[in-house]
């Protein structure tokens, strides 16, 4: 396929150029299928685009799962109840829910949950999907689940598991469950496409995910027994990524009972446009809307983590602020002071087709870049 036979919509304000011509581009090299790319700038919305195919044109009506993005989205929802005084990252878990204290967890903080410093990324036992879909069963389990590592002594990627332990410290002292919350006070005041939990009168807008996150048909052996190795079921990666089995499976989160569970890390559909909007809404005022000050977004984007050490689920050194992963070696972005969460297969613009990685895909990479040298130049 060639640029020319991609349709493509939207719109770009002049000076911004670069960004489309970084996001045809990803069409042109094949590497995307279907995608959007949105930008704010200073409050004004600059960029919004589109692209591509899924089963039909890849428009602005389409809707996409963006698997680990949505651990922002819950994150934004923390921040906004310490914002309001219903939470405190410095207060024990235990002290909003009481159930967590066990195993040993009694003084764990909200920051270390946050930070994915808690080592629970995943359940002690082998656990059903149908077991993890149902909010009571899951987080029951996870708070009578033993720490994988002494807490607070390192971290590791709660891949799927982060969301859960989020979403129920929301619902402990909020009474809403993480869906709910994010469709009324976020999706709902700025008016965008964005769910945990998604309704089924949407679900037809949903572009079907392409591919899988490791595709070791035809890979280099010497690769596949690696991989073997890192995501083995034994593995903590293996165990963080598929929740003890829960989650193993091809095309799983194209799967509709999937779609309409509340899976706060990683089943959020949206949109690009719509999760821009929300980024920049913790910024500034967007249509009278701003979701964080800075005093608490400051907090929630400030790397606890400490520098250069190794994430003990996914090897390589990662960096985490109250949720959010931070600017570092494996995720970039645009800088210092950067914030937000990539998801599996390069989710950190919107996109249909998977590459085998969490975070650095090279799609992204070109469009933060060409946004950056935009913002430089000014």
């Amino acid at each position: 396929m060639t640029t020319r036979e991609v349709p493509f919509g939207g719109s770009v304000e002049a000076g911004w150029e670069a960004v489309a011509e970084a996001f045809r581009r990803n069409f042109a090299t094949g590497e995307d299928t279907g995608a959007s790319v949105a930008v704010y700038h200073r409050g004004r919305k600059v960029v919004d685009l589109h692209g591509g195919f899924s089963d039909r044109p890849y428009d602005d009506r389409t809707l996409q799962l963006v698997f680990s993005t949505t651990k922002g989205v819950t994150a934004i929802a923390v921040a906004m109840l310490v914002q309001r005084g219903r939470l405190d990252y410095s207060e024990a878990v235990a002290h909003y829910w009481p159930e967590f204290a066990a195993q040993g967890k009694g003084d764990a903080t909200v920051a270390q949950l946050l930070s994915h410093q808690c080592g629970l990324i995943s359940p002690d036992a082998a656990l059903t999907l149908e077991e993890a879909l149902h909010w009571e069963t899951i987080v029951a389990r996870l708070a009578d689940t033993r720490p994988d590592w002494p807490i607070g002594s390192g971290h590791g990627y709660h891949a799927i598991s982060f969301g859960w332990l989020a979403g129920e410290l929301i619902r402990r002292v909020d009474g809403r469950s993480v869906g709910r919350f994010v469709a009324e006070e976020i999706a709902g005041p700025l008016g965008v496409d964005l769910w945990i939990g998604l309704p089924d009168a949407e679900e037809h807008r949903v572009s079907p995910v392409i591919g899988e996150l490791i595709a070791t048909d035809g890979a280099d052996p010497a690769l596949k027994a690696m991989l073997e190795v890192f995501l083995g079921p034994g593995s903590r990666a293996g165990r963080a990524l598929g929740l003890n089995g829960a989650f193993v499976g091809d095309g799983l989160f194209n799967r509709r009972d999937v779609h309409a569970a509340e899976i706060p890390a990683a089943n959020g559909i949206s949109n690009a446009a719509s999760l821009a909007k929300m980024y920049a809404a913790t910024i500034g005022p967007i249509d009278g809307v701003q979701l964080l000050d800075q005093p608490v977004r400051d907090l929630a984007r400030t790397t606890v983590t400490p520098a250069g050490e190794g994430d003990l689920c996914l090897i390589m050194p990662t960096t985490f602020g109250m949720g959010f992963m931070t600017h570092g070696p494996f995720t970039a972005y645009a800088g210092p002071g950067s914030f937000g969460h990539p998801g599996a297969g390069g989710s950190v613009a919107v996109m249909n087709t998977m590459a085998s990685n969490l975070a650095g895909d090279s799609r992204a990479q070109r469009l933060v870049a060409a946004v950056t040298s935009v913002i430089d130049a000014s």
